[in-house]
């Protein structure tokens, strides 16, 4: 975190990291040498969108990394990329990555250097498989969360599954007198990170909650707390959300603690289908 733009915005760094698909917290306050070569060139390319060079060429882009990781990361950058001005250029020996990354023109040099203008597309669709479990798999997501909680009292569990692989995870508990329920531990795998699964998700059960498609076949509004700034900066700008809270400091001067951690909070509530 201190190393990208020092001294610069700390939201545009957190921003610049959600957007690139690294932003799982914990790995935010590893130093760079400590983090895996998938989130080291995830970090270089929020390194890249923090700066926003006129011209930046990168070189083996995508090369030492899995290649899933690779076609989400690209897809995650290229997004980004394309919201502010400069020019990225990709040199890579892997075309994988062109659906995902949609650049505006290629030159394959194993076609004797061909150039060739691209239209811009949108990247390959993901199909999610919502599957409700039991808390038997947060464990496997739990160390990507960013904080250590006690389980959730009575909840429905969720994860999200991508060709049979648990990519997401999300769990659902009632309020007292069954008027609302609470959603909490969203968690996307990190090699996921980038592709849109998480809000999409989130906000897939919540209408079904709203529907009253649960095990009380009763409608009832979700409400969701987070820190994560990209998180919390995702739901402001949905507008299927409501920002209700933001207790971001204590009149006491006294640390806010929910949840047994000193932390603020900013608190949503999905609103579609509400009067």
């Amino acid at each position: 975190m201190d190393e990208i733009t020092p001294g610069g915005s700390f939201d545009a760094v957190t921003a610049a990291l959600s957007a690139v698909g690294l932003g799982s917290v914990p790995s935010w306050l590893r130093p760079y040498a400590a983090l895996s070569t998938g989130e080291k060139f995830r970090a270089d390319l929020a390194r890249v969108l923090c700066e926003r060079p006129g011209l930046f060429v990168m070189d083996e882009f995508t090369s030492a990394i899995d290649r899933r990781v690779a076609t989400i990361a690209a897809g995650a950058f290229g997004k980004a990329w394309r919201r502010g001005p400069g020019q990225f250029v990709a040199v890579a020996c892997h075309d994988d990555v062109e659906d995902w990354l949609q650049p505006d023109w290629v030159i394959d040099t194993g076609r004797g250097g061909e150039f060739a203008w691209r239209r811009l597309r949108r990247c390959p669709s993901l199909e999610v498989e919502i599957h409700q479990t039991d808390g038997s798999h947060w464990p496997a997501f739990e160390p990507h969360y960013y904080l250590k909680l006690n389980p959730m009292p009575n909840s429905a569990y969720y994860v999200g599954r991508v060709n049979g692989e648990d990519v997401a995870h999300v769990a659902f508990s009632p309020r007292p007198g069954l008027t609302e329920i609470r959603a909490s531990r969203l968690v996307v795998m990190p090699e996921w990170q980038g592709a849109g699964i998480g809000l999409r998700f989130l906000n897939e059960l919540a209408a079904l909650w709203r529907r009253g498609v649960n095990r009380w076949d009763r409608p009832m509004p979700t409400l969701f707390h987070t820190s994560h700034p990209g998180l919390a900066a995702a739901l402001r700008r949905d507008p299927l959300w409501a920002q209700t809270s933001a207790a971001l400091h204590s009149a006491t001067k006294k640390p806010l603690k929910y949840g047994g951690h000193f932390r603020p909070v900013q608190g949503f509530r999905y609103i579609e289908g509400m009067e």
